[in-house]
């Protein structure tokens, strides 16, 4: 993506009508609403997960909905995934876990991250949520929570491969496996293993991780093919199932997908494996347009300056609303599908571009990323992040509004 500076002095133009500087003016602005949206498209999400159902290849497709879905709205996002087809869902916590049931998410659920004390434990069993197991610890909460007369409590092993952040080491599995089954309470429903680099060009570490965990399946009666889920790829592991299938276990039924679902590739060489859409566009309005003469310093700071006389658009939105203060006068925008670049820096509140002499007025839309032109991967580079970071930062004040096409 090209960066963007200041304007050139072009010749001065008159503001259009009502693009002046009056600050009760609406333009395009719903009335009584912020213009500031998260837009979130329902059949992109649906499309997305058909693209990790044909890269699954007949194995299960567990969708990752953690971290309010990824910024998208868990609520949403379940009932669109599920709409969609998919049976199996995944949070990270058991808080998550227990939002979703609220909303009536009946559907199984995965937490990710465990329980940490016996009062999680208690609340993962009243929801009949299926809990990642990481260590021996965790047994006794979980045995004290499990339900008398009912089934058992499903448990998953996560084994750690390689990652060395969470998980099972591969020498205590067999040993954690036979007390989980050895206990009437609970249930070992499945196990699995998390890629820590298969967004990387090279397939080696990824290929050395599976090694592992085929050699930890082998280690279990019946190679874990009793278990009703044994699990790996994650996004970039799904994208990557070229360079890895051939040494992915027997026993592996099913995938657990995250970022592709919400139509980002978590690496620029793997955009070409999927046709994938830009589930949010994070969108505003112009609220103020204002005539800059040259040398006139903009924002906090006075870091950018004027170069020529023009003008400047200011935005209601900022960091405390998920847009980076790392983009001061790197970042843009889309101003009627025109890039414009940010002129100073990002403010909790508000954001200022430099629109020059491009047409512009009060009320007229600007995408901060999410459509073509500004996907959110362009974004994320220019602030020197991860797209993942930028959907999941979006502030709660952004409301997530569900758009229904109109197109034929």
């Amino acid at each position: 993506m090209q960066s963007v500076g200041a304007s050139p002095c072009p010749k001065r133009v008159k503001l259009m009508a009502g693009s002046g500087s009056t600050a009760g003016a609406r333009g395009g602005r719903v009335s009584g609403e912020r213009p500031t949206v998260a837009w979130i498209d329902p059949e992109a999400l649906a499309a997305n997960f058909g693209e990790a159902r044909r890269l699954a290849a007949g194995r299960e497709v567990i969708a990752v909905v953690k971290a309010d879905g990824y910024g998208h709205g868990a609520r949403t996002v379940a009932r669109g995934l599920l709409e969609a087809g998919c049976r199996e869902l995944a949070v990270a916590t058991v808080d998550e876990a227990r939002e979703l049931r609220g909303a009536g998410i009946q559907t199984s659920l995965l937490v990710l991250g465990g329980i940490h004390d016996a009062a999680e434990a208690e609340t993962a069993a009243a929801h009949g949520l299926t809990v990642a197991v990481h260590h021996m610890g965790q047994l006794p909460w979980l045995r004290a929570a499990a339900p008398v007369g009912r089934a058992p409590l499903a448990l998953q092993l996560e084994v750690d491969t390689g990652m060395a952040r969470m998980g099972v080491p591969a020498e205590q599995v067999a040993e954690l496996a036979r007390a989980i089954e050895e206990a009437p309470e609970l249930e070992l429903d499945g196990i699995y293993t998390h890629l820590s680099r298969a967004d990387e060009e090279d397939p080696a570490p990824s290929v050395e991780q599976l090694v592992r965990f085929a050699g930890v399946l082998d280690a279990l009666p019946d190679g874990g093919r009793s278990l009703r889920r044994v699990h790996v790829a994650n996004s970039a592991g799904l994208l990557a199932t070229p360079e890895l299938e051939s040494v992915l276990p027997a026993a592996v039924n099913a995938v657990r997908p995250g970022l592709m679902l919400y139509g980002v590739a978590p690496a620029p060489h793997q955009k070409a494996r999927a046709e994938l859409t830009p589930v949010m566009t994070l969108e505003t309005a112009i609220v103020n347009l204002r005539d800059v003469a040259a040398g006139r310093a903009v924002g906090y700071g006075g870091s950018w300056v004027a170069k020529c006389e023009g003008r400047i658009a200011t935005l209601p939105i900022g960091y405390a609303d998920g847009v980076p203060w790392s983009l001061a006068n790197t970042g843009v925008a889309l101003v009627n599908g025109i890039e414009r670049p940010f002129a100073g820096r990002v403010s909790m509140d508000l954001v200022t571009l430099d629109v020059g002499s491009a047409p512009a007025k009060i009320g007229d839309r600007v995408v901060l990323f999410g459509e073509p032109a500004l996907p959110v991967e362009a974004v994320a580079e220019l602030a020197g992040t991860l797209a993942y970071e930028l959907l999941v930062r979006v502030g709660t004040r952004v409301p997530r509004k569900v758009r229904v096409r109109t197109d034929s």
